[in-house]
């Protein structure tokens, strides 16, 4: 009797217990189920698209700060002055007879030709005979080159000769409308050409007047004006190379110094303005007394 009533308690035990567990069982599936896979998903969805965006950005900063290949202009081309003068007696015949064709004067040609080609050492000058960075623009039916410039690989126009780009340099000129106040300038007067050009949009540089005159009165390109014109020559003499020079040397350490004289100059206030004597002046322009004249070169330090 003993045994069967342990038994039965046994039994009851068992049953009551089973009947808690399927309650724990539905209330934990009603919450475990439901939160615990949302925060095991979302993790790994945000650790994945980090090296995913990071990957991305690399080579994005790598070609933004590619270096670009340095432009035509003497500021960035190292060149003795020989090659100047090579290449000032290789054009100034091209450069008068465009002169004499199309009413620029020889001086500017020339001028704008050094400074933009860098004396023709440029890529645009040695690669496609363009010595004044002309575009190609919506009319060109020539060939072509690219070349980084305001914008990557920008199209230039290629020509199969330099006297093609001169030529094509001064029918830029001469046939649009916002250079053709130029053309009412005295031909001699090569400092308002230099500036007519800056005004008319040709060039962004604020200093691309005073660099266009520097290299005509260093190098006395006026002297190929006065030619076409036929008037007198006041100052002949161009500067000699010095074979001593460093070869790596930039034109701006190896030029000579020159000032025209215009309405109003002394001797005494030129003197004073770059800072001479006037005995030194004057020796070294060979002057017997103090006259000097409008348009006359002298040399200065």
């Amino acid at each position: 009797m003993h045994k069967l009533l342990f038994a039965f308690c046994l039994i009851f035990l068992a049953s009551c217990s089973t009947q808690k567990k399927t309650v724990s069982n539905n209330k934990g599936k009603s919450v475990i189920q439901t939160s615990k896979p949302t925060a095991t998903t979302s993790r790994p969805a945000n650790t994945s698209s980090r090296p995913a965006s990071t990957n991305v950005s690399k080579p994005t900063v790598s070609e933004s700060t590619s270096p670009k290949e340095e432009l035509k202009a003497t500021s960035t081309v190292k060149i003795t002055q020989q090659v100047v003068l090579d290449y000032i007696d290789q054009f100034k015949e091209t450069a008068k007879s465009n002169m004499k064709e199309f009413g620029i004067p020889a001086s500017i040609t020339l001028a704008q030709g050094i400074l933009e080609s860098g004396a023709g050492t440029a890529r645009l000058s040695v690669q496609a005979n363009n010595h004044f960075g002309i575009k190609c623009h919506k009319e060109w039916q020539g060939d072509q080159i690219f070349h980084d410039d305001d914008a990557k690989d920008e199209c230039f126009r290629k020509y199969k000769d330099p006297s093609e780009s001169f030529r094509d340099h001064a029918l830029f000129l001469s046939t649009r409308k916002y250079y053709v106040q130029l053309f009412t300038l005295e031909k001699d007067n090569y400092k308002a050409w230099a500036k007519g050009l800056k005004d008319a949009g040709y060039a962004t540089d604020p200093k691309y007047p005073d660099k266009l005159t520097s290299l005509i009165e260093r190098y006395q390109l006026h002297r190929f004006d006065a030619e076409v014109l036929g008037k007198p020559v006041l100052a002949d003499e161009k500067p000699k190379s010095n074979p001593s020079s460093n070869s790596n040397s930039s034109i701006e350490t190896t030029l000579i110094k020159t000032h025209r004289v215009e309405k109003g100059d002394t001797l005494y206030s030129l003197s004073r303005k770059y800072q001479m004597t006037l005995e030194e002046l004057k020796k070294m322009n060979n002057l017997n007394d103090n006259n000097i004249s409008i348009g006359q070169i002298l040399k200065v330090k």
